[in-house]
Parts: C-alpha cells; sequence; structure tokens
C-alpha cells in the first residue's frame, strides 16, 4: 500500500474509534479487534475464507495502530484528513489549468490574478504533486482549483 492509500483510509472506522480518543483508548480499541482477528486466536474448524478475512481484517487494523499509535503519523494523517474535508466543503468559484498560470522565477511560484485584484499563488512543488488543487487568493475569500494539464 502506498504512503498516500494509507492517508485516505480511515484508520479511526478500522479501531472503530474517533479522532477525540486518547492514545490509551486507541490502544484498547486495538489490542480488542487485534485478539479477535488474529490468525492464532481462530478455530481450527473455521472455513477457509472466514480465515483469510479475520488475516486481512487483522492486517489493516495493525495498520491503523501504527499510524494512529505514533503521536507523530497519528498529527500527520488527522492533518491530511482535515484538509481532504475542506478540499471538498471549500466552494469553488473558477477552475484554471496550471498552463494559464504566471510563472515567476524569481519566487519559484505560479500566479494568477483575482478578480478583487490580489493573486492566487502557488508553488511549483505544491501544484505538480497535488491533484486538483484548491487555493484561496491572498487577499478576500474567492478560491479557484487548478488543473493539472494532461
Amino acid at each position: 500500500m502506498t504512503h498516500d492509500n494509507r492517508l485516505h483510509r480511515d484508520w479511526y472506522a478500522i479501531l472503530d474509534a474517533s479522532p477525540s480518543d486518547c492514545v490509551q483508548e486507541l490502544k484498547q480499541k486495538y489490542q480488542k479487534l487485534a485478539l479477535l482477528y488474529h490468525p492464532d486466536k481462530q478455530s481450527p474448524d473455521t472455513a477457509a475464507g472466514e480465515v483469510e478475512q479475520c488475516v486481512r481484517r487483522f492486517i489493516e487494523v495493525d495498520q491503523a495502530w501504527k499510524i494512529l499509535g505514533n503521536e507523530e503519523t497519528k498529527r500527520e494523517y488527522d492533518l491530511q484528513q482535515r484538509a481532504r474535508e475542506l478540499k471538498q466543503n471549500w466552494p469553488v468559484d473558477a477552475h484554471v489549468c496550471l498552463d494559464d498560470m504566471t510563472w515567476d522565477d524569481g519566487e519559484q511560484v505560479y500566479m494568477y490574478g483575482c478578480r478583487c485584484g490580489g493573486k492566487y499563488v502557488v508553488g511549483k512543488e505544491e501544484a505538480e504533486e497535488e491533484e486538483d488543487l484548491v487555493i484561496c487568493c491572498d487577499t478576500c475569500s474567492l478560491s479557484i482549483e487548478i488543473k493539472r494539464p494532461v
């Protein structure tokens, strides 16, 4: 699983937890699910398909704990989730192709003029990494979605 895919999974749902749960609560939920789905805890007469599902679920639970049980990776995950929520709910005033933006060689940023007189500014790395990036004007509350050329 790629790093990007790990950030798009709902690890809290996998642990039957919420972002407001403290680390101790997350750990308790992880331990309960890990015991429930651990391959060694399955009955010998359990069907092979069911055992396979338990193994997959155990791996998911373990991955969730590896992300949410570590303060640094949990913080990164929470920030990424919040950014995704904002992006999905942010009103977009226009769609602009990256090719239509002006490149500022000195600042190493792409710029686009806003109707208020302000600017939309995005760094080269961010513009090239993010798909359908939404950015705000530096002066008003308008936003645009930047489409990368195909």
